[in-house]
């Protein structure tokens, strides 16, 4: 039986953000262990704050200072915390209630399990010793015994000016998704003849198509494909875009050119970098040829092969 193939993968993208006046005054609060909401038009406390009512529409900037505690809305149990969550142990996501808000706010609670969780328990927040301003601020939630009107709570939400020192203009997000790939008959082919530098796709038996890389199906008749068809090595530039803003962890210095090539015998076109050429003089139609690094898997960029530029007609149909 064939080895079945398979590889981590990581998708990431950090999303920087700029904050306007409800968000700045929300995250800066956090950071100074304070929590603050918006006032509604109809006297609601939405926590976390929003810049315009979600019923009305209408913009808002009347801040309240809610309370640390509050009441789980509702709950699930988490039993097996993935990279970047608040515990590293399994704990309960829940909806919070905080004291003074008519919204509730996500985020963890730190039990010991799911029979120490239940809609209506008391909680608080327990805040993360160093603290920069961002949601994760709040380590988590806690249990709570308290009471919202015991005394040191508020009675009900106190108005804000929103103003700090120092304040969090804005922020970096990551979003990222951690997966294993695994390829089926036709990419695992694909693959393993790029180990041998030859490009190999497949031809739909009906439209007699070549697909590459393969599918294992044809999507436009929707029928499997199984006859290999070597193709390339050289191809056709069909279009290209110009990256001016430099990835995390790679080594490529900006602007390079990223582009669709169609191999010849190709019927799809694949991505590639284009390399050995001024980016201002990659075009359309250019004829390129693939270059490969000592072991490398896979070509690490293509190269203009000097030949005359191809007619857009014999490209047009694969943009």
């Amino acid at each position: 039986m064939p080895e079945v193939l398979k590889a981590p993968l990581v998708v990431e993208f950090p999303f920087t953000r700029s904050l306007g006046p409800v968000q700045r005054a929300f995250l800066t609060g956090l950071r100074e262990r304070v929590v603050l909401g918006a006032r509604t038009g109809d006297g609601r406390t939405l926590v976390p704050p929003a810049e315009y009512d979600p019923v009305t529409a209408a913009e808002l900037r009347d801040l309240v200072e809610v309370a640390p505690t509050g009441t789980v809305a509702t709950w699930a149990w988490n039993h097996e915390p993935r990279r970047g969550q608040p515990l590293g142990t399994p704990f309960a996501w829940v909806l919070v209630r905080l004291d003074g808000a008519d919204t509730a706010l996500l985020h963890a609670l730190d039990v010991p399990g799911p029979d120490a969780v239940r809609t209506g328990m008391r909680v608080r927040i327990r805040w993360a010793g160093q603290r920069s301003g961002a949601i994760t601020d709040i380590a988590c939630f806690e249990p709570y015994d308290g009471a919202p009107d015991e005394p040191g709570e508020p009675a009900g939400p106190a108005v804000h000016s929103g103003e700090f020192e120092d304040p969090v203009n804005g922020i970096v997000a990551s979003a990222r998704l951690d997966y294993t790939y695994t390829p089926g008959r036709a990419q695992s082919a694909y693959i393993d003849a790029l180990a041998e530098r030859r490009t190999v796709g497949e031809r739909c038996p009906s439209c007699r198509k070549v697909y590459v890389p393969p599918r294992g199906a044809c999507p436009t008749c929707g029928v499997a494909t199984t006859e290999q068809t070597e193709v390339g090595p050289r191809g056709t530039v069909t279009t290209y875009c110009i990256v001016n803003i430099k990835a995390k962890n790679l080594g490529i210095e900006v602007p390079y050119v990223y582009a669709h090539i169609a191999l010849d015998g190709a019927d799809l076109a694949l991505h590639g970098r284009i390399g050995g050429i001024p980016y201002d003089r990659v075009r359309m139609g250019l004829r390129v040829e693939p270059v490969w690094t000592p072991g490398a898997r896979y070509p690490d960029h293509y190269r203009p092969t000097g030949e005359p530029d191809a007619d857009y007609d014999t490209y047009k149909e694969l943009l």
